[in-house]
């Protein structure tokens, strides 16, 4: 009997010498699934990379602590809310939503799966309700402000000081009524300051693309300012080509533009704004809840110029703006 006891009395205490082991084993094991919500990821295909490479930093290895769902539209925004569904039935840690109207689908679809966004301007749109208590199951990282449109311009001008009328090429609704009226209304005020007109050219698919830029053509504009617009990624390289064959000085809005060939651009570091998205991602892993986490604003916006393109069209880049310049493409 005694031995009995001896024996039961050495299974607990090895018991309880093992059962943290095996909790911190199987906490260890434990996989983080994340969904990714695109509206097009040919629109932005360096951003899962950034991304992965972001988990990489903080330790995370795909297939070992760590699965991501992609959902893709393909550029059909209306796809997006069964995709999101999907995504909430898999029932998902968290979600990543690059682009404002992947944002709106992913909260539309949950109100309680945390949500990661990587959005324009998510106050005006209603993601959130402020940029420091966003409130609710979502936060993330701005990329852009009204006001970006009009430093891109004064760029435009100060690249190209004859020009007298610029061409606006926009897409209406991409971002929501009032974030559309917000960037037109910035546009406006920095051209009566700068002393340029305007030409608002609408394009809401690839189809409008050659009807825009004869529009342009026909109205004698001197050069080109593109506003923000996942498509306008997507479809960068044959605007680039369309502006370069009609012979219009363009700024964009990211360097992906300038790498494709485009003249100029103005704006944060897309790749590093998804790095910077895995941050969020970890944080709330780790307990964070999304209300608590602030909506980042960049800290830092590049000027890319490529000088070859501007050789191509006869220019000559003023020097105070190539000094200005955190990359020349030469």
């Amino acid at each position: 009997m005694r031995g009995l006891r001896l024996a039961f009395n050495i299974t607990l205490f090895l018991g309880g010498l093992f059962s943290p082991l095996a909790a911190e084993a199987q906490q260890a094991a434990k996989v983080a699934r994340i969904g990714w919500l695109a509206g097009n990821l040919s629109a932005s295909p360096y951003a899962p990379e950034a991304f992965r490479q972001g988990l990489r930093d903080l330790g995370y290895v795909e297939g070992r602590n760590v699965v991501i769902e992609y959902r893709d539209a393909e550029g059909k925004p209306e796809r997006l809310p069964a995709l999101a569904a999907e995504l909430v039935a898999l029932k998902v840690d968290v979600m990543v939503a690059p682009g404002t109207v992947a944002a709106l689908a992913a909260k539309q679809a949950t109100n309680t799966i945390p949500t990661v966004f990587t959005a324009g301007d998510p106050v005006t749109s209603g993601l959130v309700t402020s940029l420091a208590r966003p409130g609710g199951n979502v936060t993330g990282l701005s990329f852009l402000g009204p006001e970006l449109v009009g430093k891109r311009l004064e760029l435009l001008t100060q690249a190209i000081p004859a020009v007298s009328r610029v061409a606006v090429l926009w897409p209406p609704g991409a971002m929501g009524e009032r974030t559309d009226k917000d960037r037109l209304k910035e546009a406006d005020v920095a051209a009566r300051a700068l002393g340029v007109r305007l030409q608002l050219v609408e394009a809401r698919g690839p189809a409008d693309f050659g009807r825009a830029f004869s529009d342009m053509t026909r109205a004698r504009a001197g050069a080109l300012t593109v506003l923000p617009s996942n498509m306008f990624t997507s479809e960068r390289r044959r605007l680039v080509e369309l502006a370069a064959k009609n012979r219009l000085p363009a700024v964009y809005t990211s360097r992906e533009f300038v790498d494709a060939g485009g003249l100029m651009s103005y704006g944060p570091n897309l790749a590093d704004l998804y790095r910077r998205a895995a941050t969020y991602v970890d944080k709330i892993l780790k307990g964070t809840k999304p209300t608590d986490l602030p909506v980042e604003q960049p800290t830092k916006l590049e000027l890319v110029i490529n000088l070859r393109t501007a050789k191509a069209l006869g220019l000559t880049i003023p020097p105070s703006l190539l000094q200005r310049a955190d990359e020349i493409i030469r």
